[in-house]
């Protein structure tokens, strides 16, 4: 490794832009499903003294951007398999979708590259390291909200732990998730400066320390609420999800995992895209002329109470319509929402949430008028836009607690998953899951834990075919069902934790992280070099 690393800049003199995309896509190794973490590190390793060896700022801006290109490629290769689970579009456009989203995601590793570049080019590396981190940090949030946001994956999501264990995470309420991906730079920042001093003992010794770190048996104590729940997963594959035909055999499948504990009190908790039937009251009678009860809202809620029982309350996906008047001037629907309803044992719905947090080219078409006659379209089906609800809220369910909601992949956008002014007890995230092949779920259940972990809050998450989990204030999975599997889980809701530094602050917490190693970075050596020439 010292060998390779020690050739890196006459490499990067002869094929920079190779060099860049080689360690971008080792270090997207890193994340699950690959779990390849001692060479992500040794790649982000590389990618530090590549930038520091860069002899301009140009070099050094694409540089970075060809190893985020790479990088967010490969970390994003699910995304393509979305487009095998639709009709609208060909499927190999999926594997062009991936590469031409990453053509924009990467001039943020690349303005991070430049920063540092600008701000610490004649900086030992140690010190450019710091600065690249601070750098880092403000481009990963910036990912994470600029044009609604893609923050999937955060760097850091390369260092958390095992499912039994926050590992090297249980720093994250004191961080927050962007600063700990430029934690993560910095400690790849230091594996470098100790391979270059110290040869094999620098690689070997560190890489020790981070896997005791990240596999360290630390675990804050989280205690059981008395609040009982179960949590379905149905197995409802991506190919049936909108047959028609299916619906009726889908329902049965989940009420048949959830019967059973019908007399009991507790949480129910299924999936999105788990009830095809329209279950609000006042829509254009055609639209309940397709439902699987009868064509009437009123049985498939009542139903849907016997099949929870009298003294449960259920959160479930569901797809609503804004009804209002259409081009041709008839009434119907104009948009959709898709939401969580709650509902209690008699099938009244008591609450519900609309997701704020919708998927570009999934659950609207951007400019509509101008790329709807090129042929593309949406990949959930349907001809109308889905429109977004106004952010995170939390659900007040009585003896059934406070829920915090999050459907599918909103629940990896840090600092944006709870009410700060009505904090809940847990966190709800249904999802389908279906749409993310084999690459996708694993990284989507290990954002769900870093939300755990920064917040102090247990998430719940129901997913149509995998990976459902049980997940504890810390981090800590108590229990899963694996993809491809019809299960259920129950148990009572793990208790919240004090409120976190992070859920306090949010991101002035992760700006101030950046402050302070911006500072370091560019202060330290000074203040070195001062104290030895005064000694």
């Amino acid at each position: 490794m010292m060998e390779r690393l020690a050739a890196l800049p006459a490499l990067a003199q002869r094929r920079p832009a190779l060099a860049a995309i080689v360690l971008g896509a080792l270090a997207a190794c890193a994340y699950p499903p690959l779990h390849l973490w001692p060479l992500g590190m040794a790649a982000l390793a590389g990618f530090v003294w590549l930038i520091h060896s860069a002899d301009n700022w140009k070099q050094a801006l694409w540089r970075g951007w060809w190893f985020g290109w790479a990088h967010l490629t490969l970390a994003n290769n699910w995304i393509a398999t979305a487009f095998t689970h639709q009709a609208q579009m060909p499927e190999f456009l999926g594997w062009v979708a991936v590469p031409l989203l990453c053509i924009y995601l990467a001039w943020y590793p690349a303005l991070a590259a430049l920063a540092a570049h600008l701000l610490a080019r004649k900086r030992p590396p140690w010190a450019f390291g710091i600065v690249l981190a601070g750098a880092w940090i403000v481009t990963e949030w910036l990912r994470g909200w600029v044009f609604t946001g893609y923050p999937w994956p955060p760097l850091g999501l390369m260092l958390l732990g095992g499912w039994d264990t926050p590992g090297a995470a249980i720093v994250l309420p004191f961080m927050g998730t962007y600063a700990f991906s430029g934690l993560t730079l910095l400690l790849a920042a230091a594996l470098l400066v100790n391979a270059l001093i110290r040869r094999w003992a620098g690689v070997l010794v560190p890489l020790a320390g981070i896997a005791f770190a990240m596999h360290a048996p630390i675990r804050p104590a989280i205690i059981d609420s008395k609040l009982r729940y179960t949590l379905v997963q149905p197995h409802i594959p991506q190919s049936e999800i909108n047959d028609p035909s299916k619906f009726e055999e889908q329902f049965i499948r989940i009420a048949n995992l959830t019967l059973p504990g019908r007399d009991q009190s507790r949480l129910v908790l299924w999936p999105e895209s788990a009830i095809p039937d329209y279950i609000e009251d006042g829509y254009p009678r055609r639209y309940y002329l397709q439902m699987t009860a009868g064509a009437d809202p009123v049985f498939a809620r009542e139903r849907i109470g016997r099949v929870i029982g009298p003294q449960s309350t259920v959160l479930t996906g569901v797809v609503n319509l804004n009804i209002g008047k259409r081009a041709d001037g008839s009434p119907g629907a104009v948009s959709a929402r898709n939401s969580v309803a709650a509902l209690d044992g008699t099938g009244a719905i008591i609450a519900g949430y609309d997701k704020a947090h919708l998927v570009p080219y999934g659950e609207y078409l951007p400019m509509r008028p101008l790329l709807e006659p090129l042929g593309l379209s949406r990949l959930v089906a349907g001809s109308i836009d889905y429109l977004p609800g106004p952010g995170p809220r939390t659900l007040e369910l009585g003896k059934q607690g406070k829920a915090g909601i999050q459907i599918c992949y909103e629940i990896v956008f840090s600092g944006h998953v709870a009410d700060r002014t009505n904090r809940p007890d847990y966190i709800f995230n249904p999802s389908n899951d279906g749409w993310f092949g084999w690459w996708g779920p694993p990284q989507h259940l290990a954002q769900a834990r870093m939300r755990a972990i920064e917040e102090g809050l247990p998430v719940l998450r129901s997913t149509t075919t995998g990976i459902s989990a049980v997940i504890d204030a810390s981090g800590v999975v108590r229990g899963t069902i694996g993809m491809g599997k019809a299960d259920k889980l129950e148990g009572f809701v793990p208790k919240a934790a004090p409120p976190t530094l992070f859920s306090h602050w949010g991101h002035t917490l992760t700006l101030a992280w950046a402050a302070i190693m911006l500072v370091l970075g560019l202060a330290l050596p000074r203040v070195l070099a001062l104290a030895r020439a005064r000694g």
